[in-house]
C-alpha cells in the first residue's frame, strides 16, 4: 500500500519553499489509505461470485442481486454521510466505517443462505463504504484545503478508483490458493489494522489543531457556521433531505445528477460488476481479467491527479464532454475485442479506461460547489454520487438480466457506450461555472 502514497509525497514535496509539511498533507494521506480499501473491499464481490456461487449453488441472479444492492446502498448512503459527517466528525465516521468492514466481512464466513449475502454485502458493508466514499474525501478536500482543492480531489479520486481495481487480482489469488473465505477474512484484518492510524491523525478540521486551511491565511469565511451544525443525527437526516427538495429540479443537479448517473453505470455498473465474468465467457481466466482491471487502476492515478489539476485550470465543463465521448467509444469497441487472449487493442482500451475512469470526479466535485455554493456543496455532491451508484445498480442488474436472456454481454456494452455518448453532450449544457483563483 505504500507505493500508493506516491501522488501525496509528490505533492507534499512541490506544495511550497522550504515549510514545514502542513498537517493537510497527513490527513489526506491517511484519508487515501480509507478510501483505497474502502472502495477495494466493495468491489470485492466480483471476484467473489463464482467460488460462492460454486460453493452454495446459488444463481447468477441471486449472486447479482446483492451486488446491485450493494451499490444502490453504497450511493444512497453518500449524501445522509455527507449530512451526519458534520454531526459526528471525519474521524468517528472512519472509525465505524471500518468497523461495520470488517463485521460484515467476518459474518459472511458463516452465511448459509442468499438472503444473508444481500443483508451483509448489501446493506452492512454497502452503508459502511457509502460513508467513506468520493462524498468523504470530498469533504475533507474541502474542509482542509484553499490552494490545490482541485488537485487533492484528484488524488482522492484516484485512491478510490485505483483501490477497487488494483486489489481485485490479489483478492483473486488469494480466493484461488485458500478459497473466497480466506479473502472475506484478510478484508476484515486489514480494516481493524488500519483503525489505530485513522484515530491518531485524522480531525474534523484544521481549526480543531489549531490551524489553517493548506493556502488560507486565516480560516476561510466559507466554512460552516458552528450553529449550522445538525442538532442531532434526525436532524442531520433531515438537512440532507430538505436539500435535495430544494435543489432537485433545478438544470444544474439534473444535469449533474444525470451525467453521473451515466458514469455509475459505465464504470462500476456494467466494468466493475461484469467484465470479469464477460471475459469468462470468452475464454479468459479469471485471474487474467482481474489483471486487466488492475492495468485500469494504475492509469486511473495518472487519469484522476492529471484531471485534478486540469480542473484547477480549466473549464470543468469541457473536461467532462471529452471524458464521457472517449468512454463511450471504448465500450462501444469491448464486444468486438474480448477474447481468450489480451490482445493489443483491449490493452489500448483498457488504458483508455483507466485514463477516464474516475477523472469525472473533479469536474463534477468542482460544479457542484461553484454552483450551489461550499456550504451545501458537499451534501449536494452525496445527491449527485447517489446518482451515481443507482445507475451502477441498476446497470449490475440490467447487464446480469441481458446476459441471462441472450446468452451474451454485447447489447450490455452497447447501451454503456451510448449512454456515456450522449452524457458528453449533456455536459456541455451544465452553467458555466464561476472563476476560481488560480493555485499559487
Amino acid at each position: 500500500m505504500s507505493d500508493m502514497g506516491t501522488p501525496l509525497a509528490v505533492a507534499v514535496m512541490t506544495a511550497g519553499p522550504r515549510r514545514r509539511i502542513h498537517r493537510a498533507w497527513a490527513v489526506a494521506a491517511v484519508t487515501f489509505l480509507v478510501l483505497l480499501t474502502s472502495a477495494a473491499f466493495r468491489s470485492s464481490l466480483g471476484v467473489l461470485l463464482v467460488p460462492i456461487e460454486s460453493d452454495f449453488g446459488w444463481t447468477r441472479t441471486q449472486t447479482s442481486a446483492a451486488v446491485s444492492l450493494n451499490l444502490l446502498v453504497y450511493g444512497v448512503a453518500a449524501p445522509f454521510a455527507a449530512a451526519l459527517l458534520e454531526r459526528i466528525g471525519v474521524r468517528r465516521t472512519a472509525v465505524g466505517a471500518l468497523l461495520l468492514i470488517a463485521t460484515g466481512c467476518l459474518a459472511t464466513t458463516v452465511m448459509t443462505a442468499p438472503w444473508q449475502l444481500w443483508v451483509l454485502w448489501g446493506l452492512v458493508v454497502g452503508t459502511a463504504t457509502g460513508s467513506v466514499a468520493l462524498v468523504f474525501g470530498a469533504i475533507v478536500a474541502d474542509r482542509w484545503f484553499v490552494a490545490r482543492r482541485g488537485l487533492v480531489v484528484g488524488i482522492l479520486g484516484a485512491a478510490w478508483a485505483t483501490g477497487q481495481l488494483i486489489f481485485l487480482p490479489l483478492l483473486a489469488a488469494a480466493v484461488d490458493a485458500w478459497g473466497w473465505r480466506a479473502a472475506s477474512l484478510a478484508i476484515a484484518l486489514t480494516c481493524v489494522a488500519l483503525l489505530p492510524l485513522v484515530a491518531a491523525v485524522l480531525r474534523d478540521k484544521p481549526e480543531d489543531v489549531g490551524l489553517s486551511p493548506y493556502g488560507a491565511a486565516a480560516a476561510p469565511a466559507d466554512q460552516p457556521a458552528a450553529d449550522s451544525v445538525p442538532a442531532s443525527a434526525v436532524a442531520a437526516v433531515a438537512h440532507a433531505v430538505a436539500v435535495l427538495r430544494e435543489v432537485f429540479w433545478t438544470k444544474p443537479f439534473l444535469l449533474l445528477a444525470g451525467t453521473f448517473f451515466v458514469c455509475g453505470w459505465t464504470t462500476n455498473g456494467i466494468i466493475s460488476s461484469h467484465f470479469v465474468p464477460a471475459a469468462h465467457d470468452h475464454g479468459m481466466g479469471a485471474t487474467t481479467a482481474a489483471g486487466l482491471l488492475a492495468v485500469v487502476g494504475v492509469f486511473d492515478i495518472v487519469g484522476t491527479i492529471g484531471s485534478g489539476w486540469l480542473t484547477d485550470r480549466m473549464d470543468p465543463r469541457k473536461l467532462l464532454a471529452v471524458y464521457y465521448g472517449l468512454r463511450g467509444m471504448a465500450l462501444l469497441a469491448v464486444p468486438a475485442l474480448l477474447g481468450p487472449n489480451v490482445q493489443p487493442s483491449l490493452l489500448v482500451v483498457v488504458a483508455l479506461f483507466g485514463l477516464d475512469w474516475v477523472a469525472t470526479v473533479p469536474p463534477t466535485v468542482a460544479l457542484s460547489r461553484s454552483a450551489f455554493g461550499p456550504e451545501r456543496g458537499g451534501i449536494i455532491f452525496g445527491w449527485v454520487f447517489a446518482a451515481h451508484m443507482i445507475g451502477a445498480a441498476l446497470a449490475a442488474a440490467v447487464s446480469g438480466a441481458l446476459r441471462a436472456t441472450a446468452g451474451s454481454y454485447t447489447s450490455a456494452w452497447l447501451i454503456a457506450g451510448a449512454l456515456a455518448i450522449t452524457a458528453a453532450g449533456c455536459s456541455l449544457l451544465l452553467p458555466r461555472p464561476m472563476p476560481a483563483a488560480q493555485p499559487a
